[in-house]
């Protein structure tokens, strides 16, 4: 009982003081990263501006093999590259995986593959979905995610240039300044929803679910609610938050009419305000701030006070950033900054827990509370299981504590199915004889009371 009563002390203390964000190093040694992404599992995925795409294991190590490389497909510098990537959601069984690039002529391209083995994928499995001329180098937006209705959504730029001179994201018969949503699990190399706004209309393109989007850098779905956050990048005076229901069909989110809230370009066709649905959030270019970089609604466990908090970044004043998203009043606290980092892109682990990309710097940072105090925290960066889910052999690593640590692993009925005894260091265990399924890892040693991890076993 005195244990519980310290827990939940200290769950109050947590969530009485303010947040601090902070980064640690996590992973290092990579060279652009733009795109973080998980597997369902333990292994972190990144993706490298220069067509390559490697794995990090759960201790933070990087595979010395890539997982994928088709740096000779693309075209890479300033905005263009290997942009985008997302794992089926049953990637477990089918093993198919969604690349958004810039090809060799710097076209968007949106291609799908498959893995050969659990750490290699087949650069020959291409199967190209959707091609897009780009008229200008830059703005392709370059995000996929698959939304809680399992389709696949893709971000697209305006196009290019300063200004969107063609008023391309306002054309809904191109593809420009827009939010696509697609099947993938239909017709090859996909169909359309049927709930898509602009199926049937032949003057419209089937494809998009909203528009009206200058360079959609980063979107992501909150894993609670699963509203849908769109961090689009501005011109030159307004950054802008978006958010609103996933089940929210054919909104038009005001760019080149208006940048953030504030008109911008009112010639042309430009629409009733009223049908506009204008940004949650904007913020200016000041104190240089000048590029936004979109994150998630943090849904980890780790750091408690950062429940309902959408976390993203400026990339160029190195940044971290936050507001509520329960509150969703527009207030945003800023946190750094973080020299010679340029935020590109954040992702989050199967736990939810949330990491950051620093292009400049070449490494993967771990999000962090400095005020939460945690003591999941402090156990939690002491035991690693890894690779999550596992096969035969299991991997276990311990940090540096001067005592045994008794681990006990239990099925789903709570049945005691194995027991070992460990000491600081790495440790491999034979599971080759355990069933697939769910089960409890258990961790016990007088500092660590007892710390538990679910495992996977396929």
């Amino acid at each position: 009982m005195k244990k519980l009563l310290h827990f939940v002390f200290l769950l109050v203390f947590i969530h009485s003081y303010a947040q601090d964000l902070d980064i640690e190093p996590f992973a290092t040694g990579f060279d652009r990263p733009l795109n973080i992404q998980h597997a369902g599992d333990d292994r972190l995925f990144v993706v490298e501006q220069g067509g390559l795409i490697k794995i990090v294991q759960a201790d933070g190590s990087v595979n010395d093999t890539p997982f994928l490389d088709i740096s000779d497909r693309i075209s890479s510098g300033g905005e263009r590259g290997l942009l985008g990537l997302v794992f089926h959601p049953d990637y477990a069984d089918n093993g198919y995986f969604y690349v958004n690039y810039t090809d060799v002529a710097g076209s968007t391209q949106i291609s799908r593959f498959n893995n050969s083995s659990t750490n290699i994928a087949d650069s020959d499995s291409e199967l190209k979905m959707l091609n897009l001329e780009q008229p200008f180098s830059n703005h392709n937006g370059g995000c996929l995610a698959f939304g809680p209705d399992g389709y696949l959504y893709i971000g697209l730029g305006d196009g290019g240039d300063a200004g969107d001179p063609g008023n391309r994201a306002q054309n809904t018969s191109l593809l420009y300044g827009s939010l696509l949503r697609i099947d993938i699990d239909q017709d090859l190399p996909y169909s359309i929803p049927a709930d898509n706004p602009f199926v049937g209309d032949d003057a419209q393109r089937d494809e998009i679910w909203a528009y009206g989007l200058r360079n959609p850098w980063k979107f992501s779905f909150d894993s609670q609610t699963g509203n849908l956050w769109i961090a689009d990048v501005g011109q030159g005076a307004f950054e802008e938050i978006n958010e609103v229901e996933t089940t929210r069909a054919g909104v038009n989110y005001g760019w080149r009419c208006y940048e953030g809230n504030t008109v911008y370009n009112d010639s042309g066709d430009c629409p009733d305000p009223s049908t506009i649905t204008f940004p949650i959030a904007v913020y200016t270019h000041e104190n240089s701030r000048a590029s936004i970089t979109g994150g998630y609604v943090y849904r980890g466990e780790t750091f408690p006070s950062l429940q309902n908090k959408y976390i993203f970044a400026d990339f160029i004043s190195n940044e971290l950033a936050m507001l509520d998203a329960d509150t969703v009043d527009g207030e945003i606290t800023y946190f750094g900054p973080f020299e010679n980092t340029g935020f590109s892109s954040f992702g989050v682990d199967n736990d939810g827990e949330l990491y950051v990309a620093g292009l400049s710097s070449g490494t993967i940072y771990s999000v962090v509370d400095n005020n939460a105090l945690s003591i999941e925290t402090a156990k939690k960066s002491l035991v690693h299981l890894y690779p999550n889910p596992a096969s035969d052999i299991l991997n276990v690593s311990i940090g540096t504590l001067d005592e045994t640590v008794q681990l006990a692993i239990f099925d789903i009925l709570g049945k005691k199915i194995l027991a070992k005894s460990l000491t600081s260091g790495k440790s491999q265990i034979d599971i080759s004889t355990l069933k697939k399924g769910i089960y409890l890892a258990q961790f016990e040693s007088q500092q660590l009371v007892s710390y538990t991890q679910k495992l996977i076993i396929h």
